[in-house]
């Protein structure tokens, strides 16, 4: 049973020294890997329960958090459901290819299905005896997707993820903590300053060389060739190469940064701990900082319609405007 250490909103999941963070978001203290086999609760605060991510595909919004929870909504995110779940362990990640089809991953690298848009869940998936949590998930079609996480943990799918397989993608044993597409390439976010490139659809990896040795949690595709990653103490780096360089950006923050999504008007919005939310309007060339009061984390970020975004959190699913955002320029 893996052993997790919360400080904070993070929790720190140690191997042998109890030394090396690993970026799973604001999750709490697990019990046993048996509950894997029991249902998620059906809770009236599951709303604001711990969540650590949030997909939409169309009018479909689903989150996923702590105790198996998964909430879901028909019209965009202003009424939401709690799913019927086969597991309490907690979710850290989710997936939709379109309305009907979703996965979801988290700790005991857990892996669910879904057929109905989030309606029911199936576990495909389970291996509690790797102590280690998947971070998350990413599905190139309906048959051929990916499950990454803790320790270089690598699983990929050719049937829809009815069944996985795991491999290695570099020597190095690095949390693979997010993936995402920019162009025709496949970027992995990971521990130590690790970025990967995939220029096959995840077949091959390279690791790309990046000025920084801290830890990366996420990252944004910003054009075909163009990309930034961000993580520990507000670092973030812009690329205008497919990663074969990297320029710093003044962030303005020394708050670990988390989730970023580009709105539809143009401007991009970063999240991170204790309330903080960068504004570019430039396409990450530069932000600005727009404290929120509250000083909640953010674990994702997604806008569902115009003039309104989710953060999804400490703080459980809070619909804000886009007029919260104002930096005074």
């Amino acid at each position: 049973m893996p052993v997790l250490l919360t400080s904070g909103l993070w929790s720190t999941l140690c191997r042998q020294t109890l030394k090396r963070l690993i970026p799973v978001l604001f999750l709490v203290l697990l019990g046993s890997s048996e509950l894997c086999a029991l249902m998620a609760e059906r809770s009236a605060l599951a709303e604001k329960s711990l969540l650590l991510d949030i997909a939409a595909a169309e009018q479909l919004v689903i989150a996923v958090g702590e105790r198996g929870h998964i909430l879901r909504s028909d019209d965009a995110g202003h009424s939401w459901q709690q799913a019927e779940v086969p597991t309490r362990t907690t979710l850290t990640g989710v997936f939709l290819l379109d309305s009907n089809l979703a996965w979801a991953v988290g700790h005991d690298q857990v892996i669910l299905r879904s057929e109905d848009g989030g309606k029911s869940w199936r576990q495909v998936f389970s291996a509690p005896e790797e102590e280690s949590p998947l971070l998350d998930v990413w599905f190139a079609d309906a048959r051929r997707g990916y499950a990454i996480g803790a320790y270089g943990r690598f699983l990929e799918t050719g049937d829809g993820g009815e069944s996985w397989t795991s491999r290695w993608i570099s020597e190095d044993d690095y949390h693979l903590n997010k993936m995402f597409a920019v162009g025709s390439y496949l970027f992995l976010a990971a521990e130590a300053g690790q970025v990967y490139r995939s220029a096959d659809g995840g077949e091959n990896w390279d690791g790309l060389l990046t000025p920084y040795e801290g830890s990366f949690f996420g990252g944004l595709g910003l054009g075909p060739d163009s990309l930034m990653v961000f993580g520990l103490r507000g670092n973030l780096f812009r690329s205008s190469d497919a990663g074969e360089t990297w320029q710093q950006v003044a962030t303005a923050t020394e708050a670990n940064l988390t989730d970023a999504v580009a709105l539809k008007d143009g401007r991009l919005l970063v999240g991170g701990l204790a309330g903080t939310l960068l504004v570019s309007q430039d396409n990450g060339e530069s932000f600005s900082l727009v404290q929120q009061p509250d000083r909640q984390g953010t674990a994702a970020l997604l806008q569902v319609e115009s003039g309104i975004f989710i953060r999804v959190g400490e703080g459980g699913l809070q619909p804000l405007s886009t007029k919260l955002l104002s930096t005074g320029e």
